[in-house]
């Protein structure tokens, strides 16, 4: 849509030596007349939004041109008027004071309420035609505000690839257009996001941790709406725990420090085992001053109770004898 025109003065006087009809849906031109058309600018009207009602392709030689609200050149339906030569602008009697018509013939109606919607008629009249001139109507639909969609899901807690997630967006309606975010980013089509036809619905086949976070879906319509965020929490592990140090060598008396961890949601429970004995619970595991009677195999395990999951990692430890002392062989009586 190009700049419009500045309206000219307004005068509230009445110009009954002028004819006008308008209503926005055909337009009628004699054969030598370029086609004059009337589009709506947004297509789509909602309570309270602006509405321009733009007029193309009109002829040369304007000596002005008036608004009607509906289909008959009622005088009591007369909106307003321009007067070309002298720039003027009449409003009549169906003014209410919200309108605005500009110099290329087009009309704003701003704040459009629900007696504006329905049909207008536009007359446009050249010199030399009297009160013959060109008659278009044109009709806009007032169409209902969007709504604040929301999702639905089928589970907010899936376990990571064994659940099938469906995300639903609500309301259904033929005439809007779905978009999906995830933290704020559209969604890509790909072959892990199943988006049907409508692209209401979001299907993640075997979701992961990866997936984890805020999604959030839009309506379109002329204008766009979008839900709150709905937090996806994936519960996944415990993965192959990892213990700390690695290094398994130790001297008499130092201390030893292990500590555990592995990825999982919720936390995982953690357990320590020296040589198959459980000793105690938890991530860390502290023995002060050892001696070599704390050789062995150590062993931390982790549980997810969610997921009911479970994994472990081990390590050897080898403790030196304290100088001077000879480490002597370890010998198992037969059986």
């Amino acid at each position: 849509m190009g700049p419009l025109s500045a309206p000219p003065c307004t005068q509230r006087i009445t110009w009954k030596g002028l004819l006008l009809t308008a209503s926005l849906l055909n337009f009628w031109n004699p054969p030598t007349t370029a086609q004059v058309t009337i589009e709506a600018q947004p297509p789509k009207v909602s309570k309270g939004k602006d509405v321009l009602l733009l007029v193309h392709n009109l002829p040369q030689n304007l000596a002005g041109y008036i608004w009607y609200k509906g289909q008959t050149r009622d005088l009591n339906h007369y909106i307003t008027s321009y007067v070309a030569d002298s720039k003027i602008i009449i409003h009549g009697p169906a003014y209410s004071g919200r309108e605005t018509v500009y110099s290329n013939a087009s009309l704003l109606i701003q704040n459009v309420t629900r007696e504006d919607a329905g049909s207008y008629t536009l007359h446009i009249i050249k010199r030399g035609d009297g009160i013959r001139g060109i008659t278009g109507h044109f009709t806009f639909t007032l169409y209902p505000k969007l709504p604040m969609p929301y999702i639905t899901i089928n589970n907010l807690n899936p376990r990571e690839n064994k659940d099938v997630l469906t995300f639903t967006c609500e309301p259904k309606s033929e005439n809007y257009t779905y978009i999906w975010w995830l933290d704020g980013q559209s969604l890509p089509v790909s072959p892990r996001v199943k988006r049907p036809i409508e692209n209401r619905i979001l299907i993640l086949p075997s979701v992961t941790r990866n997936e984890t976070g805020p999604y959030q879906c839009e309506i379109w319509d002329d204008g766009g709406m979008r839900s709150d965020p709905v937090t996806l929490n994936v519960l996944y592990g415990p993965d192959l725990p990892r213990i700390y140090p690695s290094f398994t060598y130790y001297r008499s008396g130092e201390n030893l420090d292990l500590s555990c961890f592995a990825d999982s949601n919720p936390p995982a429970q953690y357990s320590w085992t020296i040589n198959g004995k459980f000793q105690l619970s938890g991530q860390n595991l502290s023995i002060p001053h050892i001696t070599t009677k704390h050789r062995g195999l150590y062993a931390c395990s982790v549980r997810n109770s969610a997921t009911g999951k479970e994994s472990s990692k081990s390590l050897t430890v080898e403790v030196s004898a304290p100088p001077g002392i000879a480490c002597l062989p370890v010998f198992t009586p037969m059986q």
